[in-house]
């Protein structure tokens, strides 16, 4: 991150914004520690753990606050290990002050035990910030999780081998563009390799779900929080995936994508845009050779004709009520957090998108990307080709909903490998594609 020399005074701006005449409880000789738990990267060094040693250097150390690191987490577990810290007596360590997670996560804690940061940033504060992106983390008027960075699934490839694979076949990038191009261009590639798998996907789900709404499906949630089995839009656009899943033209990721892409077992992947943090600027295939990954990123496919649909995606900051004291240490670090230079830096780095109003534009003329840049500059494209054509649209927020994708990817990743073997022995592709839908029927 870049050296910030005014941290120290647009801190005490931000304080005196959030407190006006009111006394601060905070005491730089008694100072308070906030334990967090986050999801930006479970490896050493990671963004969010270089920002938290940066507060707790600068604003932290003059405010009298510190941050402690007590857990990090995948954001699909993040939910269900929270829940296990509320209830108490696990093995996973006290609930955390200050914690990233989903919407749904934080109302299966009990809004009634999260602090509601429209209490601690005013409404000119707020109206700073892109509005979508708030009521994303809003329920029932209480704005539970803040944003301080968003993503969304964009297809990664893998430049050097489809480079390869356009000059044999004259497959080009732009067949990508649409669900009907890019399920195409899987079996085309699965033909020209000799029997390769195309693409790993890591929310199938998701990309499911948009295609069925885009092809007009509407209302194919239930009561209880899964799928309405009886819509035929939204079957239609599953056994879609399901049959090029089942004939080995894409795969279910082994939970993140990048790991199938550098090790050449598939030439792109589906997830994330944060995943470009975890891809490397080499492919090494598991027979020893190693080449450029020239690393392309397009824009998530569509439907042809259809207005394009965009998931809006990614965990926010959530604070667990304490006492005031503690809420108020919550609220100069969510602050500094989300200050526009640094949440600029931070989603710069890292393959997210900025929160605040005007900082997309901003990020057009952004030089400060780590390495491989062009990597970068690619994803951002894509991502403003995204930001002007497509309409975000929130994630499922039902309790339960995502333990239920969890075991049904699960499920699905145990499946595939025995699909070759029974395709090869006679079963035949609808059937192998509608034993997929009954196990999604029986999640319910």
């Amino acid at each position: 991150m870049k050296p910030r020399f005014f941290a120290a005074l647009l801190a005490a701006l931000m304080i005196f914004s959030l407190t006006g005449c009111e006394k601060s409880l905070l005491d730089k000789d008694n100072p308070v520690t906030l334990t967090f738990w986050h999801v930006y990267g479970e490896q050493s060094g990671s963004p969010m753990d270089e920002l938290v040693d940066e507060f707790n250097r600068t604003v932290g150390a003059e405010k009298g606050v510190r941050v402690t690191v007590t857990a990090t987490s995948s954001a699909s577990q993040i939910g269900a290990f929270l829940l296990q810290a509320q209830a108490g007596g696990s093995e996973l360590p006290e609930m955390p002050d200050v914690f990233t997670c989903h919407i749904g996560d934080a109302m299966a804690l009990g809004a009634e035990n999260v602090v509601d940061w429209n209490d601690l940033f005013t409404e000119k504060e707020r109206e700073e910030f892109v509005s979508g992106f708030l009521d994303d983390g809003t329920a029932d008027g209480k704005l539970l999780v803040f944003p301080m960075s968003k993503s969304t699934h964009v297809l990664m490839l893998n430049g050097s081998a489809f480079d390869r694979f356009s000059a044999a076949t004259g497959a080009q990038y732009s067949d990508l563009t649409t669900w009907e191009g890019f399920y195409q261009t899987a079996g085309a590639f699965y033909d020209y390799s000799g029997g390769k798998t195309f693409c790993a996907l890591d929310y199938p789900l998701r990309a499911v779900e948009l295609r069925a709404m885009e092809q007009g499906a509407e209302d194919f949630y239930t009561e209880d929080g899964w799928y309405d089995t009886d819509n035929a839009i939204f079957k239609e656009s599953w056994l879609e995936f399901a049959r090029a899943l089942v004939q080995g033209h894409i795969q279910m990721s082994d939970r993140y994508s990048n790991t199938q892409v550098m090790t050449g077992e598939t030439i792109s992947g589906i997830g994330s845009s944060a995943a470009i943090l975890y891809y490397n600027d080499k492919v090494s295939y598991l027979d020893g050779t190693v080449e450029p990954m020239n690393l392309q990123v397009l824009p998530m496919p569509k439907t042809d004709g259809a207005d394009a649909l965009m998931t809006q995606a990614g965990v926010g900051l959530c604070a667990y009520k304490t006492d005031e004291k503690r809420a108020e240490a919550a609220s100069l670090f969510v602050h500094w957090l989300t200050e526009p230079e640094r949440n600029l830096d931070f989603v710069a780095e890292t393959g997210y998108m900025p929160v605040r109003n005007g900082a997309f534009d901003a990020i057009e003329n952004y030089t400060d990307f780590p390495e491989p840049q062009q990597a970068y500059q690619n994803l951002y494209a894509a991502l403003n080709t995204m930001r002007q054509e497509y309409t975000p649209v929130s994630e499922p927020r039902f309790s339960g909903y995502y333990g239920k994708v969890n075991a049904l990817y699960d499920a699905l990743r145990e499946a595939q490998k025995a699909y070759p073997a029974r395709l090869a022995n006679g079963e035949s592709v609808d059937e192998l594609a509608n034993e997929t839908w009954t196990m999604l029927c029986s999640m319910g």
